[in-house]
């Protein structure tokens, strides 16, 4: 054999086997959401392995991306361009990983790059480095933990069954209603790492989502204390880049199989998923604000579907999205029995009723009436008192003292608030300021002011003067505390915001039921029993909790779901009216946002032929309240995250005000076909380079 001959082998043994990547492009156009095939030059084969980050010359620029699989043969009958480097052999786009991702996108009508984005963090080089490919020998947690007891469990009639499940590596779904006032060691948290730690004996990995970052503190310590301190990892979105790399890599590479976080560990890479769950399905804070806007209650959802884990969807109250499948039968109601939810509920009663007016008079219906006085008095000889607010700020909002007319901006018409005692209005919005003595009613002349709303650092002078000597702490926006003591004191706190006491709080003030039920949005009266109930939740069984300000003469159902401390009955009526009425998640609807000449373009080239939908609109856009949805357009030639079309020259220069929109009802069983008919038109939009942007939602949470 001659050396020509030698020489040829040796190259033809180096040749990759695979010459041909198959990779998703970073690239938020709709009409480049598909698989695009790089050749793989010989210097790559190694390191370019399925799920790696490469870059890739496209359109001109060098682009991220992932490889989804390496191919013997092209599909491409022209010549391919080569991978211009492996950014990382790291695979983190796994194949689970990729068909999740891919069947969000489908489900909101997005694309697969804006899920990816969101799914998987930015590569931290020094984070790849420290950790250990494979994991260290034996077990993370703590094998002295509780595992195998039911522990909170055993208070609802389903859940040793349900738990037993679990541990028999099965996936049953579980609706859970949290009992209110337990102690530490049956509270929810403790519940949640109970259940984790029986995935875990089942040799199976979970996932945990919570809200917000108070929450997340309470879980880290409970699965620190049945699990061990390295039992699990956090993972958000806001830790630095580094600490939030590694909890990834963490879950990756096998070193734990329990990840707890926010909205961004929905996406963690655990491997042998056996459990997934979250807390507060009815938080929006669990709803993702980019696009595709899902939420994490779906996604967890689809994940549990995909991989065969268990679902548990905790909550002291029931959100419509959770009635929608225990009704169906995909979860089981866990909830404890009527006498122990009486038992463990505060005993909650309303604040101008029975006697109160005829004895009290006008300050029976007071910002504090007098019942409220009255128990909160009493109350601090045991302990703190809870006062929630539903607004921060001192007025936020003012009116008219003659025609109680709403007082707006002269610039922009945003609310007018006061920040302190004599201080001037200005705008919530724009910050304008008004000039002293420069108010005139555009209604009846009137150059008189007064407050809509009490703030919470109003009702803090107030109850501090009411209370000489009793410590007042306040808790909201800047300032958010965890904990309070077992001292009397009294706790101003907004929604969301509320510290837990330590043994819990003597009593629980509601101010301002009508603000809440006021909201402008559909879901008020489940969001409202769900702010009232996380607040009275935080009391001691069988103390005084009182709600003020509910609107006199009428019974409205929030109000007295929340008496009778049963959030599963509101549910169900809200569900059927929302049958009744055609309105979701009774059925599924989408938003069109744009001008109006975009969203007519859009209905217009909408294939909906199919699928019995309807179209309500193009109409305006509400100006009452401020626009939160309008579609985010980018600064260069790119489309935006949420747009159906690209933003580019002129447009990009001087956007045009999205102050239309239309929305798209069709059957719930004809999702699959409204989605597949979006990206269909987002595609054909993006392709023709259309000027007018026109956003798209489904399942859009504002318009409701």
């Amino acid at each position: 054999m001659g050396d020509a001959d030698v020489t040829k082998r040796t190259a033809a043994d180096q040749a990759p086997r695979r010459p041909v990547a198959a990779v998703v492009v970073q690239t938020p156009l709709a009409h480049l959401d598909r698989i695009f095939e790089y050749e793989v030059p010989p210097e790559l084969d190694d390191d370019a392995v399925p799920g790696a980050r490469v870059r890739v010359r496209f359109s001109g620029r060098d682009l991220e991306g992932f490889i989804v699989e390496r191919r013997a043969q092209a599909e491409h009958t022209g010549r391919l361009a080569a991978l211009r480097r492996v950014v990382s052999p790291e695979p983190v786009l796994t194949p689970e990983l990729l068909t999740l991702c891919r069947a969000v996108a489908d489900r909101y009508a997005g694309t697969l790059s804006d899920v990816l984005r969101l799914a998987i963090p930015k590569r931290h080089a020094a984070a790849e480095r420290a950790l250990a490919l494979s994991p260290p020998i034996g077990p993370e947690t703590d094998a002295s933990g509780p595992r195998g007891e039911v522990g909170p469990w055993a208070a609802y009639p389903a859940g040793p069954a349900w738990l037993r499940r679990v541990a028999a590596g099965e996936g049953p779904a579980a609706a859970w209603t949290a009992l209110p006032g337990q102690d530490p060691a049956r509270d929810w948290p403790r519940a949640l790492a109970m259940a984790v730690a029986t995935a875990l004996a089942g040799g199976r990995g979970a996932i945990v989502v919570v809200p917000d970052h108070r929450d997340l503190d309470r879980l880290d310590a409970a699965m620190s204390e049945v699990l061990g301190p390295r039992g699990h990892v956090r993972l958000t979105a806001d830790q630095g880049p580094q600490a939030r790399y590694t909890a990834w890599l963490k879950a990756l590479r096998g070193h734990v199989q329990v990840v707890i976080g926010t909205r961004a560990a929905a996406f963690a890479p655990v491997r042998d998923l056996g459990l997934v769950a979250w807390w507060d399905d009815g938080d929006d804070l669990l709803a993702e604000p980019r696009a595709p806007y899902h939420h994490t209650g779906v996604v967890l959802g689809i994940r549990a579907a995909q991989s065969g884990a268990a679902l548990v969807a905790g909550g002291f109250t029931r959100s419509l999205r959770i009635q929608v499948e225990v009704e169906s039968g995909t979860c089981v109601p866990v909830v404890a029995e009527s006498a122990v939810v009486r038992a463990a509920a505060p005993r909650v009663s309303l604040a101008g009723e029975g006697s109160d007016e005829e004895r009290d008079g006008a300050a029976a219906r007071a910002h504090i009436p007098s019942r409220a006085w009255r128990v909160a008095k009493e109350a601090l000889h045991e302990g703190p008192v809870l006062v929630q607010v539903p607004r921060r700020g001192y007025r936020p909002a003012l009116r008219c003292r003659e025609c109680r007319a709403p007082v707006r901006c002269p610039r922009c018409q945003g609310p007018m608030a006061t920040a302190a005692a004599g201080a001037q209005p200005c705008c919530r919005w724009c910050g304008l300021a008004m000039a002293p003595g420069g108010f005139e009613c555009s209604h009846c002349g009137s150059g008189r002011l007064r407050s809509a709303v009490t703030g919470a650092r109003r009702t803090a002078e107030e109850i501090g003067r009411a209370f000489p000597g009793v410590p007042v702490h306040t808790s909201g926006s800047g300032v958010v505390l965890a904990t309070v003591p077992a001292e009397p004191a009294l706790v101003i706190a907004t929604p969301g915001a509320e510290p837990l006491a330590v043994g819990g709080y003597s009593a629980v003030l509601l101010l301002d039921a009508w603000a809440s039920l006021d909201l402008p949005v559909l879901d008020a009266p489940l969001e409202s029993l769900r702010r009232w109930a996380a607040a009275a939740a935080l009391a001691r069984p069988g103390h005084p909790a009182v709600l003020c300000g509910a609107p006199e003469g009428v019974t409205l159902p929030a109000i007295e779901a929340l008496v009778r401390w049963d959030p599963e009955w509101l549910a169900a009526k809200e569900l059927d009216e929302r049958r009744e009425l055609g309105l979701p998640p009774a059925v599924r609807m989408a938003q069109l946002i744009g001008t109006r000449r975009g969203v007519e373009d859009a209905l217009a080239g909408l294939d909906l032929s199919h699928g019995g939908a309807q179209v309500l609109g193009p109409m305006p856009l509400r100006t009452s309240s401020r626009p939160t949805s309008r579609p985010t357009r980018s600064t260069g030639p790119m489309e935006s995250e949420a747009s159906t079309g690209p933003v580019r020259g002129r447009a990009a220069s001087h956007p045009v005000p999205a102050d239309h929109h239309a929305l798209v009802r069709i059957e719930a069983a004809g999702t699959a076909e409204l989605t597949r008919a979006l990206q269909a038109l987002k595609a054909i939009r993006s392709a023709r380079k259309e000027a007018e942007v026109v956003s798209v939602r489904v399942d859009p949470v504002e318009s409701w």
